[in-house]
């Protein structure tokens, strides 16, 4: 699992951070994820602009900064800054959490993670929505949400993954070295996939049980009989 699937995971790449249980701890809040993504889309910041962003005191951005450079996630930025201002930036541009392991070790702090990941990502949808009428026509007519039911082992589940993956890795990342590239009208687009099995779906090939409906007893508005 990758906050940034268009980059996939290689052993060595220092873009990438590979979390452990430490780096798991450290992110298992949603003012960390969202700092981090923060610093990740606009660069180095400070902690007071950072909290305006998040309709958070800056004390807290400052608190919760200070626990991810613990962590490794973000340093001070020695190139701004004074005295007075600490500017912060990223270690990193992507997360990834190959989390089966993780999950089963510390399987509270991996479910308040992926929590604060799945609220991070809903706000980015809602944002979005929101300023939906004031974008550009061409970009409302670009911008797409949709869900597909599908029925899949896990094996075909991890290849449809892999395709997807493949498919993103072959267009333009929203780093600088590309931006400089971009043709003109490129702007950045935020692509969110989620794959996520629904274990409590109904078989098709089970019996449904007996319809209320059918049952002479049975009173929808819950009155009695007279």
């Amino acid at each position: 699992m990758s906050d940034s699937p268009s980059s996939p995971y290689t052993p060595g790449n220092p873009d990438v951070v590979v979390l452990d249980a430490k780096g798991l701890r450290a992110l298992a809040h949603p003012v960390r994820v969202q700092l981090i993504g923060l610093l990740r889309k606009h660069g180095p910041s400070t902690a007071t602009r950072l909290a305006e962003r998040l309709g958070v005191n800056s004390g807290t951005a400052s608190y919760h900064l200070r626990q991810l450079a613990a962590a490794g996630f973000v340093e001070e930025d020695a190139g701004r800054g004074n005295a007075r201002e600490r500017w912060w930036r990223s270690v990193h541009r992507s997360t990834y959490f190959e989390g089966i392991d993780l999950v089963e070790r510390e399987p509270e702090v991996a479910l308040a993670y992926l929590q604060s990941v799945a609220a991070a990502y809903t706000l980015r949808v809602q944002r979005a929505v929101n300023e939906f009428q004031t974008m550009p026509r061409p970009w409302r007519s670009a911008a797409d949400m949709s869900s597909w039911a599908l029925r899949l082992t896990p094996g075909e589940t991890v290849r449809l993954r892999d395709e997807l993956h493949d498919v993103i890795a072959r267009y333009r990342r929203d780093v600088p070295e590309e931006a400089a590239i971009a043709p003109e009208g490129a702007e950045r687009v935020g692509l969110i996939s989620y794959i996520l099995p629904e274990l409590d779906a109904p078989d098709p090939g089970a019996d449904p049980g007996p319809d209320p409906d059918d049952d002479p007893d049975h009173d929808p508005d819950g009155g009695g009989s007279s």
